[in-house]
């Protein structure tokens, strides 16, 4: 099991980071720290092998505990998870050693792809045996080329998918996927399948906003630089 420490000063925030390890399988949780000072002693306490780390905190921020596990020489890794999007930051947060970076908000899929991928490149940096250039690419570089898909993906139909972008095409605002539900009058389940692959193709841009209870809404909106790939689909 990968132990994992979530450094989030948000507890709604950090509540969720935990329910998503959980569901992710083969991780654990190591602890949850409140800000750098409470993820030291938790560290110096614990076997930790993955931060999730939040960079705006009181206190230190979190670049300044990447600093610290490289000055310690700490063996653990890092997947930085902030709303700090500017280039310089995410720029030090890469040289300091994270080895992802999610911006919030984020969707599940991104989260759940990124614990998958670490999941994965730690299973087989295991393996005591040499490697060639193509796995050192594929499963430590990331540079595996992925294509656009070429087809609807089975289970969605073109007539289905036609009316539902017949419908966003009309939006002037962000929509949730209860918008498109009542609009379309298909189920939820469908929606999110429908709103996904549109995502996949990249002519929807997603949000995840918190509501009131702290459960994440998805708002969807055109992606008008990417609408061309619609084509092969109408």
């Amino acid at each position: 099991m990968i132990r994992v420490l979530v450094v989030e000063d948000e507890a709604r925030v950090a509540a969720l980071h935990k329910a998503y390890i959980e569901k992710a399988g083969g991780f654990s949780l190591a602890g949850i720290a409140g800000s750098v000072t409470e993820a030291i002693a938790v560290i110096e306490e614990r076997e930790v092998d993955l931060i999730l780390l939040d960079i705006f905190m009181p206190g230190p921020h979190g670049l300044e505990l990447l600093t610290y596990l490289r000055e310690q020489k700490k063996e653990i890794d890092v997947i930085v998870i902030s709303a700090a999007s500017d280039m310089e930051r995410v720029q030090k947060a890469l040289r300091y050693g994270a080895v992802d970076y999610l911006i919030k908000p984020f969707e599940f899929d991104r989260f759940q792809e990124a614990l998958k991928q670490y999941r994965e490149r730690q299973t087989f940096m295991k393996e005591p045996r040499q490697i060639s250039q193509k796995e050192l690419d594929e499963q430590l570089l990331g540079k595996e080329k992925k294509s656009a898909p070429e087809a609807i993906p089975k289970g969605l139909t073109r007539a289905t998918l036609n009316q539902i972008w017949g419908v966003i095409q009309e939006m002037e605002e962000a929509f949730s996927t209860e918008d498109i539900v009542k609009q379309v009058g298909i189920s939820g389940v469908s929606a999110r399948k429908y709103l996904k692959f549109l995502a996949d193709i990249e002519v929807l841009e997603v949000k995840v906003v918190y509501g009131t209870v702290g459960r994440p809404v998805y708002q969807h909106t055109r992606n008008l630089s990417k609408e061309y790939r619609m084509k092969p689909f109408l």
